[in-house]
């Protein structure tokens, strides 16, 4: 059955934006708000929320539960358009802050998706006040009301960006949010999406091979993948894909391009690439940005349409017989040899790899099916 919640509240403009400074039992936050997630329903992204740490839902529900606890920190709530707020009739106010009445649907039997609120920041603490052996314990929250799922994600991402979330957390979220994002996610927000696209998509060779957290059975690491993709963006092969002065990019020319380059990299070495990087370099992060380096060298400005008329199966074969993914040795020089499973992800390793690489590259170009040859040293960066 919904009723309405009646709390005093505080509407503090922002801008363009409001948000509501209000005090509530936090046993009644479950009655209206609902914890998001974060998973896949078949290619879409859905939440946001990591799984509930039990440890830690524990830890504070035993504090909450000894004498004189206290929780200062706001939990923070993304309000659907159901909810509203009546400003008091009578009251001192300032252009800004105006005091009233935050009136918010409630439904303690509804389903979460009914729910008319989700919390973006505080679910292992509104967890720990649900299961705490107490009657009541008021909290202060801040709300606001979010358009969309996509604007929830934002403020969630933004939220957390000084604390320790996981990076894959990160890096899946980045494609499903809306408004303006600190430069370094801001930087990796396309390189996300694409990886997510490589990641889900049938034709892709990375179909369900990325390790994210809706796809816990993959066993390529995310962020060399991610860095891969970022490099040949802002300095490789997907670079002519975009326009730097409006960053606008053709994403679907850029899907496209890693697709066919990737899928000669899974034929040429089939079961090297289908085992963990502990089994195989060549999935292993500095294998994946390594051949990385190597395909943007190759098709450094070639367009995706012309990729097949490139004979790249032939200028990829000879590295088959002397790169060691998963057995053998690695013959950088007389006075380098390391055994299969010595490189490393470090900024060395990966250069020492890559140049190893790029220097047995037939020819130093591949012959296209109109007779010319591409070419092109690509930067060796560091950046981790």
């Amino acid at each position: 059955m919904v009723n309405e919640l009646r709390l005093p509240a505080l509407c503090v403009r922002q801008g363009e934006k409001s948000i509501f400074l209000f005090g509530v039992d936090g046993k009644l936050l479950p009655t209206f708000a609902a914890i998001s997630r974060i998973h896949r329903d078949e290619l879409e992204l859905m939440g946001y929320q990591r799984p509930e740490v039990t440890s830690h839902v524990r830890a504070i529900r035993r504090y909450l539960e000894s004498d004189a606890a206290l929780l200062p920190n706001a939990i923070v709530l993304a309000f659907d358009h159901r909810v509203r707020f009546e400003k008091a009739t009578a009251s001192s106010s300032t252009e800004y802050s105006v005091p009233g009445t935050l009136v918010i649907p409630q439904d303690p039997g509804g389903e979460d998706h009914e729910k008319t609120a989700w919390v973006v920041d505080g679910q292992q603490r509104t967890a720990a006040i649900r299961d705490a052996d107490v009657d009541s314990f008021p909290v202060g929250v801040v709300g606001f009301v979010a358009t969309d799922a996509k604007e929830q994600r934002s403020q969630f991402i933004l939220v957390n960006s000084t604390k320790p979330l996981p990076k894959g957390l990160i890096h899946e979220l980045l494609p499903e949010t809306t408004g303006k994002l600190p430069d370094a996610y801001a930087r990796r927000k396309l390189p996300a999406y694409l990886m997510g696209r490589l990641n889900t998509e049938s034709d892709s060779p990375f179909k369900g091979a990325i390790a994210t957290p809706t796809m816990k059975d993959g066993y390529i690491t995310d962020n060399s993948v991610l860095r891969m993709i970022e490099h040949s963006i802002y300095e490789g092969a997907l670079y002519q894909y975009r326009d730097p002065s409006s960053a606008e990019a053709d994403e679907e020319q850029m899907l496209l391009h890693l697709k066919v380059v990737w899928s000669l990299v899974e034929a040429t070495w089939r079961q090297e690439w289908k085992l963990p990087p502990r089994k195989s370099r060549l999935t292993h992060g500095a294998g994946i940005q390594a051949m990385g380096y190597v395909l943007d060298t190759l098709t450094g400005d070639v367009a995706a349409a012309e990729l097949l008329g490139l004979e790249l199966e032939r200028a990829l074969r000879p590295l088959r017989a002397v790169c060691a993914w998963t057995s053998g040795t690695w013959e950088f020089g007389p006075d380098d040899v390391r055994k299969w499973n010595q490189i490393q992800n470090t900024p060395n390793d990966r250069q020492v790899l890559t140049r190893y690489l790029l220097s047995q590259l037939p020819g130093r170009g591949v012959a296209r099916a109109d007779g010319k040859s591409r070419w092109s040293q690509p930067r060796l960066g560091e950046a981790e």
